[in-house]
């Protein structure tokens, strides 16, 4: 359905497209004190951007034309996936920063279209279907400027867009604004318990004679010991354990799922395999049908960990689906989930150095380094009460981000018939 209040352009007329650079290896740094932050292919998922694991470009490297505006939209250019090539997100805010050489800019003409309404175009299953037709390649898929530009649209006028952009727009800013609070729970949750269980800092105050700790309920600190005694690692807490990893928990290897070929009968389950799991979501994910074990099948807030390729653990949030070969499904009868997966992002460096290390081009570890991997256990009674501090924390973070998955499935439900004219803006506010 095409409104009849829109008028036929395309993209060369209302958007520019700036390709990103490829830097050398050696001029990037890691300090992000010495240079402009730079977003690869990795950094965009569906719909949004990610600012993990970024590099940064010395700022006599980059153009002025390249760095980053609010409202440009980020795309991937350049990918061995076909789902991935194209991908999209716009930057919503004032954000310093370039992209690589796998990616482009789509800079809109604020003159000529509503940034923010281009960006829901942009978005759209007409437009993912019109860079799916454009890209090309064989190992790997590559867009160039004319096939991303060489897109035909209709425009409403200018009221419409802001009209249309606000809408969705109001429920973009909530889902960001939940991740930023989830990434802040997470930092602090991840520096209370370094604190607490890796550094021992409550306790090497108690032993120097202090009778509280600022970070620490009170109850916690009581029952904490007051010396420290050797250890297969290191000296330890008096009265703490140290155990293997595979001892905390469970590690459940997935199945290879393309035994159970789906049914297409509406009982079929999403496959989450590594992607999914990194971006978060099913989205565009394989099916399998539902005969896979109940113990393989995941919910929210499941405890996931990528044992291949890109080591990975988090709490799941992409709704139900199977677990596949090459990921575990974390569990636990005697610790919380915090716990573990805590003490699993302890030890992911050393993981991933010997993932990195293997010959191969997947590269993996095994079962023994999750017996070698030592973590320290304290008493049950430190346990709960470390849980009645460190639980809430966990619980707030799970409740944002199965809100923000509702949202944006709202969000996602609203813009086609939005952007068509199915549903009008003012009606929409109302």
């Amino acid at each position: 359905m095409t409104p009849e209040w829109a008028n036929e352009t395309d993209l060369y007329a209302i958007a520019d497209l700036v390709r990103g650079v490829s830097y050398r290896r050696p001029d990037l740094v890691e300090d992000e004190t010495e240079g402009i932050p730079l977003l690869r292919a990795t950094n965009i998922g569906e719909g949004t951007l990610t600012f993990d694991d970024v590099l940064y470009v010395p700022e006599s490297h980059v153009k002025a034309e390249q760095l980053l505006q609010r409202f440009d939209t980020v795309i991937a250019m350049s990918s061995g996936s076909r789902k991935a090539v194209g991908r999209l997100a716009q930057l919503r805010t004032d954000w310093r920063g370039c992209v690589g050489a796998f990616c482009g800019i789509i800079r809109p003409n604020s003159h000529k279209v509503h940034p923010p309404y281009l960006s829901y175009v942009l978005r759209s299953h007409e437009y993912r279907m019109h860079i799916d037709s454009h890209a090309v390649g064989t190992a790997i898929m590559n867009l160039s400027k004319d096939r991303v530009l060489s897109y035909s649209l209709r425009l409403p006028p200018p009221d419409k867009q802001r009209s249309i952009a606000a809408i969705l727009g109001s429920l973009d800013d909530k889902i960001e604004q939940n991740r930023r609070t989830s990434r802040a729970l997470e930092r602090l949750a991840r520096a209370i318990f370094r604190a607490w269980f890796v550094d021992f800092e409550p306790v090497k105050a108690k032993a120097a004679g202090a009778t509280a700790f600022p970070s620490m309920p009170q109850p916690i600190f009581d029952a904490l010991p007051t010396r420290f005694v050797d250890s297969a690692i290191d000296p330890v807490p008096e009265g703490w354990e140290v155990k293997a990893l595979a001892e905390i928990a469970t590690f459940l290897n997935g199945l290879a799922l393309q035994k159970y070929p789906p049914r297409d009968d509406g009982e079929d389950l999403r496959v989450i395999k590594i992607a999914e799991l990194r971006k978060g979501s099913t989205d565009d994910a394989d099916l399998a049908n539902s005969d896979v074990p109940a113990e393989y099948v995941i919910v929210d807030c499941d405890l996931l960990f990528s044992w291949s390729g890109t080591l990975e653990a988090k709490f799941w949030f992409g709704g139900k689906g199977a677990l596949n070969q090459h990921l575990f499904k974390v569990t636990s009868s005697h610790f919380p989930r915090w716990f573990c997966l805590l003490w699993i992002r302890q030890h992911l460096p050393w993981f991933r150095a010997i993932a990195a290390s293997k010959a191969t081009t997947m590269g993996h570890i095994k079962r023994e380094h999750l017996q070698e991997a030592q973590v320290v256990v304290p008493p049950a009674a430190v346990i709960r009460e470390a849980d009645h501090t460190l639980g809430p924390l966990h619980d707030l973070h799970v409740q944002l981000m199965i809100e923000s998955r509702k949202l944006a499935a709202m969000r996602d439900y609203l813009q086609p018939k939005l952007l068509s004219g199915q549903v009008r803006a003012e009606a929409a506010h109302g």
